[in-house]
């Protein structure tokens, strides 16, 4: 587990700056619908601009759970030597 520490702390990294995007960009599309004179305004921040900030949003979480299926795929296909010090003839 030691090999792949880095790309899980990353991952980590990742996954925390996604839950503050996520906040920033509710209270961006939540603002932003409350700005926007008239019905049909708000209903396009909400039909277009919402479901685009949210993709955008979505991005590093993402990338933090490729990131962690990395290190997870990288643990199971480690080669391990089945030889010891006291099983060599050297």
């Amino acid at each position: 587990m030691r090999r792949y520490r880095i790309l899980r702390i990353w991952a980590v990294a990742l996954s925390v700056l996604a839950a503050v995007t996520l906040v920033a960009a509710t209270v961006g599309i939540v603002g932003w619908a409350l700005v926007g004179h008239g019905f049909w305004q708000t209903a396009a921040v909400i039909a277009i601009g919402a479901p685009i900030a949210l993709l955008l949003v979505s991005l590093p979480l993402a990338l933090a759970q490729a990131l962690r299926a990395l290190a997870d795929i990288g643990e199971d296909m480690a080669f391990e030597s089945l030889t010891t010090r006291a099983s060599s003839p050297y």
